[in-house]
């Protein structure tokens, strides 16, 4: 009997352990964390061998193949020891798609996946279409494929969990831009993390579609290395020469596969990077057949992602803005770009490579102020002090929102747009969110 291994035992892990026993592998799961209990109880009611808290070496080294969570980095000392040993390191992703033939819509990109893939799977909903959401949101795709199999699956990808994936096929494959990110996984090299980036479109047939944004500088530069078979589907902001979808004269226009508009009013995310968002999940929907008016309703009725852009609550004529997901300087730039009120900024956590100059010019346009949070602050420091806009040094959210209700202003926006990963300070960064809405309720 082949021996899998899982290593990690968070939603991707217990779902690829689930499908593993079902499929007749002789299964082990290790995590180095401790195991949440509702996923020990989903091992334990399938007598699946687990342990937490240290890696077995024999036991792990036995594996015939091994399931990686996409968090453990490959300079872990136990995948140096899986990877000196040659043993085959796959995602959960890539397992699940050898036991389903169900149709795959993929959404990678730095920014905007998530919204891109809550909207396309609440379009499919609404059209009453068998769907799943999967991947880095929604339930493990693993599982649902052992227990819960869908027709259609909505999945956003991130880049670590393109790296181990090899012989899955995206049906609809979207990619949205490419964006410094991840760089501390990445050897610091921008080149690494746009080949992760690119492997949306590996195995694609032509019966297959791409969508992706024809302005990003580094998508067009990339595609010109690779022969494409998949239908492309280009979109952009104004008509661009080759974009089949894109905003004009005020109204939202796809041309192809079947030709659609609306007003740009109607829809219900607003800011130019969720035109954008729009476009690529009116495009995949269009592509699958899905009624128009449908498409319309879905895209003026969506009520947005949490800690995306989320509206929290006013307080002495201060509105405050959940942002959380803005994990990269990009996704601040978007953030920023969208705000019509001068804003007292909240920045900071744990540093992934970040260059902080393209958001310079918005900081310099749009802050009153600026309140770091962080257990380290010191490259906001060098970067932002010189600026002459008033700082605060935080380092809990306690502190943060203490400095934010002293500086901002009525009339003026607190927004928590971080461009850092959360993990210096809180768990994940929906604790960050949270704690900010729960504080920002209380004052």
């Amino acid at each position: 009997m082949k021996r899998i291994v899982v290593l990690g035992a968070g939603e991707s892990g217990a779902g690829a352990a689930v499908l593993a026993k079902k499929e007749g592998f002789d299964v082990f799961v290790s995590d180095m964390s401790k195991i949440a209990d509702r996923y020990k109880q989903m091992l334990d009611d399938r007598h699946i061998a687990w342990e937490e808290g240290q890696h077995t070496e024999e036991k792990i080294l036995s594996a015939d193949e091994i399931i990686k969570s996409p968090g453990i980095p490959d300079t872990a000392p136990m995948m140096q020891k899986v990877l000196a040993k040659g043993i085959p390191v796959i995602s959960e992703i890539e397992f699940a798609g050898r036991y389903t033939s169900s149709k795959m819509i993929c959404i990678t990109g730095s920014n905007g996946k998530t919204t891109t893939t809550s909207l396309i799977y609440h379009i499919f909903k609404a059209a009453g279409y068998d769907a799943g959401l999967a991947g880095n949101i929604g339930h493990s795709l693993a599982l649902q494929v052992a227990e819960e199999p869908h027709e259609y699956y909505i999945i956003e990808l991130s880049s670590f969990q393109l790296d181990n994936m090899y012989q899955f096929r995206a049906n609809i494959a979207i990619l949205l831009n490419i964006t410094p990110d991840h760089l501390d996984r990445y050897d610091f090299k921008m080149q690494n993390y746009v080949d992760a980036k690119m492997r949306i479109i590996q195995n694609q047939t032509p019966q297959d579609a791409f969508i992706y944004w024809n302005d990003d500088p580094v998508v067009k530069k990339e595609l010109e290395k690779y022969d494409i078979k998949a239908i492309q589907y280009p979109f952009s902001e104004l008509k661009e020469k080759g974009s089949i979808a894109y905003i004009e004269e005020g109204q939202y226009k796809i041309e192809q596969p079947e030709p659609f508009n609306m007003e740009q009013e109607s829809l219900s995310l607003t800011g130019k990077h969720n035109i954008y968002n729009s476009l690529a999940a009116g495009i995949a929907s269009n592509i699958a057949g899905i009624k128009k008016e449908v498409i319309r309703r879905s895209l003026s009725d969506f009520p947005g992602v949490e800690h995306r852009l989320e509206k929290v609550c006013n307080v002495r004529g201060v509105q405050y803005i959940n942002d959380s997901k803005a994990t990269n300087v990009d996704a601040c730039w978007y953030a920023l770009e969208s705000m019509k009120t001068k804003v007292v900024l909240i920045i900071g956590g744990k540093d992934k490579g970040n260059d902080y100059e393209p958001i310079k010019p918005l900081v310099r346009e749009k802050c009153s102020a600026i309140v770091y949070l962080g257990a380290d602050n010191q490259k906001l420091h060098d970067n932002f002090d010189q600026m002459g806009i008033p700082v605060r040094d935080t380092h809990s959210m306690k502190e943060c929102m203490a400095a934010c209700y002293e500086l901002a202003k009525p009339g003026e926006t607190v927004l928590l747009s971080p461009c850092c990963a959360s993990f210096d300070l809180f768990k994940n960064m929906e604790d960050r969110g949270e704690q900010f809405k729960q504080l920002a309720r209380s004052l």
